[in-house]
């Protein structure tokens, strides 16, 4: 017979030894992505085809939600302070290897608040000029700028944006003196290459259709490494005449840092299969994406190649956020 005493402590025991109730499998209700930018532009669109894709195979929602504002840091902000159950997602960008040397003071602890997912894509920007400043190639563009030094003027989408560090990135290397201009994003910046007020733009790849198609303004390099499949007739700036240039766009899906790794893997593997579809390669083929894919660590050691390469061009032009 058991004492009262030693009921509670049989009962605990008992307790212990029984199953609890069954954790529910990942996902079980929808996921959201985040994207630090607004509406319309090649993040949120490379997030809305993609989440598509992911959406059928993780059989739930998954919703791209638009947090813009402080060159990105809102957005990330908000992830990096959500649970790490993989129900908050991050699109990352160009942007997010950038911020931790432009911004002295993150409201997140650096790029260690996340956990990389997958590598989605790179994609080049296109050097735009005005036409009707007689410039046809590099070797122009070159010749012009090595005879009046800071007369040439480029055009950026904002301080510290992918097309201002690729113009600084450009007058290291090709040992030119460029006048940066800086606008409040990219509408402004191509209406004024249009009109002649400024000379050059280092354009992305969606802008570059529409804005050479009425004869005004001329592609004359990309700045990736190789050749773009999307522009295939256009040499890269590195072959026309700035060896070792190369800077290009990419996108990556990242979760909060501690999220389980199990669920990391099942992320990859449904975003590695929906970059993989038709319909994302087709939608996509604008922005001049080279689709990546692959595993977590792939995107962890190419964003930390392009911190450390950015760091240099930053630090070097003396860039900040304003």
């Amino acid at each position: 017979m058991l004492s009262r005493r030693q009921l509670p402590a049989l009962a605990l025991a008992l307790g212990a030894a029984l199953p609890g109730p069954a954790r529910a499998a990942y996902p079980d209700r929808p996921v959201r992505i985040i994207v630090p930018f607004a509406p319309g532009g090649g993040t949120d669109i490379i997030a809305r085809v993609m989440s598509e894709g992911m959406a059928r195979e993780l059989g739930q929602p998954v919703i791209v939600d638009n947090k813009p504002g402080a060159g990105t840091l809102i957005g990330n902000d908000l992830v990096a302070k959500s649970a790490p159950d993989g129900y908050t997602l991050l699109l990352g960008s160009f942007a997010f290897a950038v911020l931790p040397s432009i911004q002295p003071k993150l409201p997140y602890a650096s790029n260690a608040a996340f956990d990389p997912v997958m590598l989605i894509g790179r994609s080049p920007n296109v050097l735009l000029v005005n036409a009707t400043k007689g410039i046809g190639n590099l070797a122009a563009l070159l010749a012009a700028a090595r005879k009046d030094p800071g007369a040439l003027t480029y055009a950026s989408f904002g301080n510290a944006t992918s097309a201002h560090l690729a113009g600084a990135l450009f007058s290291h290397l090709a040992q030119v003196e460029l006048t940066h201009v800086p606008y409040r994003g990219s509408g402004p910046a191509l209406t004024d290459l249009l009109a002649g007020r400024v000379d050059m733009l280092f354009a992305t790849a969606a802008t570059v259709a529409g804005a050479t198609s009425g004869g005004r303004l001329r592609a004359i390099a990309v700045t990736s490494a190789e050749r773009s499949a999307a522009f295939p007739g256009i040499p890269t700036i590195a072959e026309a005449g700035v060896p070792g240039y190369a800077s290009e766009g990419w996108y990556g899906l990242y979760a909060p840092a501690g999220t389980p790794r199990e669920t990391i893997e099942r992320l990859n593997v449904a975003a590695n299969q929906a970059i993989r579809t038709e319909t994302f390669q087709r939608q996509v083929a604008e922005e001049g994406l080279s689709i990546a894919g692959g595993p977590p660590a792939r995107l962890a050691e190419y964003v930390r190649t392009e911190e450390t390469r950015w760091r240099e061009v930053v630090q070097r032009a003396n860039i900040t956020a304003e």
